[in-house]
């Protein structure tokens, strides 16, 4: 059964899922888009010139009825070096500063290092004011439920930060994977699907109740599988509830930590052409699939959409969807994970 709806005291547009790389790390020819590749070929990121754009990202804004932007950086989603993650997060922190009330800066930290993650997350919340950090689904091949991650999720807790889990930042290691950028189509959101089961089945939230986490992409469709997941969670009846590793069971129903614990941001589907049609029938049929309060809007600017007529049209394609989808626009969950969102954004000149 879902929670209650949400009510809705204001109308805010915040953009949960915002793109942005420094110029000083931003490869390649600036002046277009073209796509990184990994060792084996496989097409990994995309280099696009208005990821370091702060002033198209502040127009296309405009454009779209979006008040602020909460920006993360791919260099630092799985980033084992913290001088990188500073200067990542030094640079957001610029931004933040040069378009007051416009952005809102995630922190970028080497999450399996502990005593390192610790000190910047501190910093970062501290000093720089984030709210929030951002991680990869996975961090240099091991799951994010690993007993090496405890210590980062302990602090982030602890410190009142909510995670952004990002799709990981480079292809899954299955050859399956390797022709038609399927690592990308389809591995980053089995990555984000996996992530989540493994992270409820693990007790992690069980352990630190006041976590709170944002899947990307409606943590990579889940809700279309949730028969199939709900059915393998019956361990005596598929024969696991006593095999090593596949017996695990949260403390509560498994609807209870989707429904109620983990959020969620609509972005996920893939343009730039069409992204009003394409883009708001991946939000209705997620909003079908997870609760209205556990939503936020995301609109994976300048990656998954790039125009600002295409922004434009998206955010009105997906609040023509119904009042469900016009709440989760005008931010019905937002301050569940910013708490003082309203006095960020009214610094806005």
């Amino acid at each position: 059964m879902r929670p209650h709806r949400v009510r809705r005291s204001h109308a805010v547009i915040i953009d949960f899922q915002r793109h942005y790389t420094p110029p000083e790390f931003l490869k390649g020819e600036h002046s277009a888009v073209s796509v990184q590749l990994d060792e084996s070929g496989n097409p990994n990121y995309l280099l696009n010139p208005l990821l370091a754009d702060l002033a198209a990202h502040v127009r296309m804004m405009d454009r779209g009825g979006i008040d602020a932007g909460v920006l993360s950086c791919g260099i630092g989603f799985d980033q084992p070096d913290l001088a990188t993650c500073r200067l990542v997060n030094d640079r957001i922190k610029q931004a933040v500063v040069d378009h007051p009330g416009r952005f809102i800066g995630l922190a970028h930290v080497p999450a399996l290092n502990p005593s390192e993650a610790a000190a910047e997350l501190k910093r970062c919340a501290v000093e720089l004011g984030f709210p929030g950090v951002v991680i990869a689904s996975e961090l240099q091949g091991q799951a994010l439920e690993v007993e090496a991650l405890r210590p980062f999720w302990r602090a982030a807790a602890d410190l009142g930060l909510y995670v952004f889990v990002h799709p990981l930042a480079r292809v899954i290691a299955w050859p399956q994977l390797y022709v038609d950028d399927l690592g990308r189509m389809l591995g980053w959101e089995f990555s984000l699907m996996t992530a989540t089961v493994r992270l409820i089945n693990s007790g992690l939230l069980d352990e630190l109740p006041s976590l709170k986490i944002q899947f990307s992409h409606f943590s990579g469709g889940i809700g279309r599988y949730l028969g199939r997941i709900r059915g393998f969670q019956q361990r005596e009846k598929w024969g696991t509830a006593a095999v090593p590793g596949h017996g695990r069971q949260p403390k509560k129903p498994f609807d209870h930590y989707l429904q109620e614990r983990l959020f969620y941001d609509c972005a996920g589907w893939a343009g730039p052409d069409h992204a009003g049609e394409w883009g708001a029938e991946w939000v209705r049929f997620g909003l079908q699939e997870v609760a209205l309060s556990q939503a936020v809007f995301a609109t994976d600017y300048p990656q998954a959409v790039r125009d600002a007529e295409e922004v434009a049209d998206y955010v009105a394609s997906v609040r023509a969807l119904g009042p469900d989808a016009r709440a989760m626009v005008e931010g019905v969950s937002a301050e569940r994970l910013i708490p003082d969102l309203k006095e960020r954004i009214g610094k806005r000149a």
